[in-house]
């Protein structure tokens, strides 16, 4: 149902989100259907429908929904803005629900990367903590200089070489890495702007030629997720 502009209309009244008729998964579908990737990942409503809702509240649905209209950040939107945005509200509502103070919840300000969508994925397999995920990939410093690359261009060599495959969100690798495959799915590929911190920070990785508090941009294929 889309209202002027292409961006999509209300499905529901406030009375109707909260009332008992409406299942979880009808909220979820839309939001799926309608929402940017990185608004998706920010409020954890990725992957198969039966999933989230078995884990995501009507409260959190309700509040991403109210979310989805006061930032328009609709589906297509992904190239002009960051995977940042608040996600304090949210931690905070879920501190109320397990009777935590709100004053423990940890906020460490917006994720410290950009993602770019080069080529779209399946948008049903996506990674989770502890997956080994198998990747093709490029890195380049800001200057346009490659740093590391695991893809090659000779015939013999291409036969011979494997993607990179490492378990995922356990701290294998740089942290920009760690949370943007997360939000990835099977078959894409993505342009990812890491910032020093959740790279190689202010040390850099002179053995690779990678300098103090330098920003790196990665081309990263997901091909696999075991």
């Amino acid at each position: 149902m889309a209202a002027t502009g292409g961006e999509p209309s209300r499905e529901w009244s406030d009375e109707q989100l909260h009332g008992d008729d409406l299942p979880k998964k009808d909220v979820i579908v839309f939001l799926q259907e309608h929402a940017s990737e990185s608004f998706l990942a920010e409020h954890k409503l990725l992957g198969n429908v039966k999933n989230v809702a078995k884990t995501a509240k009507k409260d959190h649905l309700i509040t991403a929904y109210n979310k989805l209209f006061e930032t328009k950040r609709f589906k297509g939107t992904d190239r002009t803005e960051s995977v940042t945005k608040q996600v304090k509200d949210l931690k905070v509502d879920d501190a109320k629900a397990a009777e935590t103070k709100t004053e423990e919840v940890v906020d460490e300000g917006p994720p410290k990367y950009t993602k770019f969508m080069l080529k779209k994925g399946d948008k049903t397999n996506f990674p989770k903590k502890g997956d080994t995920v198998h990747c093709w990939y490029t890195g380049t410093l800001e200057n346009g200089t490659v740093f590391d690359s695991n893809i090659t261009t000779s015939a013999k060599k291409k036969k011979a070489t494997k993607p990179l495959a490492f378990k995922v969100g356990v701290g294998r690798v740089i942290r920009g890495w760690d949370e943007a495959l997360l939000t990835m799915s099977k078959g894409e590929k993505a342009k990812l702007e890491i910032e020093s911190e959740w790279a190689y920070g202010k040390k850099g990785q002179p053995d690779a030629k990678i300098p103090p508090n330098a920003k790196l941009i990665f081309e990263v294929e997901l091909v696999d997720i075991n």
